[in-house]
């Protein structure tokens, strides 16, 4: 991949013309300065102002050393009309008058200096290394500016990501709306429709699933909700969590969320939820139906608050060899068959397979990040025995803890923990 520029490094050749009616004022010119110590070259030369024009234009010429009395057009004349079609070119004019009112009109039009003849070889030296200077100040400004917006439009599509994932969480202040979607170059309208896509896997093996892995399936996954709208303008986005979000500008088709749920499990053989909402509201009310989306990916809307207590519980105690479904109960203050019932109602999992989820997510976690035994690892996410710990690994992985890490984490995917 090629490396950015550096404008700091930058060094140009500036090109030269070299205006005056009189043959030998533009020959003691070009033969008394060091052109290329200067980092310039004389490109051309005009005995007129018509021909100077003409040639400025076709040489690409950075700066014109003027005569003021030139037939046909003058020096000033011939600055005015370059500032219409050159703006980028810098003058340094030489005249045989000393009038205040050449000099004015000189300094009117920006002119870089205003030497008299006969030109000393010195001062006119000096007026160009101050030229020279200028120009490479301009030039390396330039050069950043370019480089920035390089940067930023390599960068959009990233740019429009991190946009919409702070818009729909309500982040981007209503003021800034319209600003950030114009520099963004996204439509003005509000989305017709939003979506949320989850892979609730994903969430539950964020320790279990190294995260390379993790990361190449929500890419492929974004790729086939790309695939599936088409060429119709959208965004997607991904929170921290591994939600994908999607505003999309162009109205797909109203069973868009069941091909995308049917698309991705055919080519990728996992399970996701994805909810998409017709909107109709304000840009401003855009982030309320993201919400609904992200409500009804997660189901939380229909999970009881004993059922979502219960499973944070066993989330944060999963290690403790005295949890049981009856010391569960007992804390949440109802009767195990029934915290058995809604559980598996609920969450469609027992009560011991919810804890050896959560015990195989962290062993998972120790066997790729520490050199911990095993048989201390079985202790810690709250097995008694070795022997124990690895039949329920195996069961839930498809190989041994040893064999895990032997292997660097393989292991059978499909399997296990949801």
């Amino acid at each position: 991949m090629k490396e950015p520029m550096d404008p700091t490094t930058i060094t140009k050749k500036y090109r030269v013309l070299i205006a005056d009616d009189e043959p030998i004022i533009r020959e003691g010119i070009r033969d008394a300065i060091d052109w290329a110590t200067l980092g310039m070259e004389v490109v051309g030369e005009a005995e007129d102002g018509e021909e100077a024009l003409e040639r400025v234009v076709d040489l690409d010429v950075d700066v014109v050393l003027v005569d003021m009395n030139m037939p046909f057009l003058n020096g000033i004349g011939l600055i005015r009309a370059l500032q219409q079609k050159c703006p980028r070119c810098r003058y340094l004019i030489i005249s045989g008058h000393d009038e205040f009112a050449y000099a004015q009109e000189a300094v009117r039009l920006g002119v870089e200096d205003y030497i008299l003849k006969p030109v000393e070889a010195e001062q006119l030296y000096a007026a160009l290394g101050r030229l020279r200077q200028r120009l490479d100040e301009e030039y390396q400004r330039t050069a950043y500016v370019r480089q920035a917006a390089d940067q930023i439009e390599r960068n959009i599509p990233l740019l429009r990501q991190r946009f919409c994932l702070e818009w729909l969480e309500g982040q981007i202040r209503e003021r800034d709306l319209m600003e950030q979607l114009t520099f963004l170059r996204l439509p003005s309208t509000p989305p017709v429709q939003i979506g949320a896509v989850r892979w609730p896997a994903a969430e539950a093996r964020k320790t279990v699933m190294r995260e390379n892995d993790r990361q190449l399936f929500l890419y492929a996954v974004e790729n086939i909700i790309s695939e599936l709208l088409e060429d119709r303008p959208h965004v997607l986005f991904r929170d921290a969590s591994g939600l994908i979000g999607i505003c999309v500008w162009q109205e797909a088709p109203e069973e868009i969320a069941s091909l995308l749920e049917q698309q991705i499990t055919s080519c990728l053989n996992i399970a996701i939820h994805a909810h998409v909402e017709l909107h109709s509201g304000t840009l401003e009310e855009t982030p309320d139906t993201y919400r609904l989306c992200r409500e009804r990916v997660y189901g939380e809307v229909r999970l009881s608050p004993l059922v979502r207590r219960a499973r944070q519980l066993i989330q944060e105690e999963y290690a403790e060899r005295e949890l049981t479904l009856e010391s569960l109960a007992s804390r949440l203050q109802v009767s195990a068959v029934y915290l058995s019932r809604v559980l598996k109602k609920e969450l469609d999992n027992s009560f011991v397979t919810l804890v050896t989820q959560a015990r195989i997510r962290k062993a998972v976690q120790l066997l790729d990040s520490t050199t911990l035994p095993i048989h201390t690892i079985a202790e810690r996410v709250g097995y008694d025995t070795q022997h124990y710990f690895s039949t329920a690994f195996k069961k839930a992985m498809g190989i041994s803890p040893a064999q895990y890490r032997k292997d660097g984490g393989t292991g059978d995917r499909s399997s296990g923990i949801q």
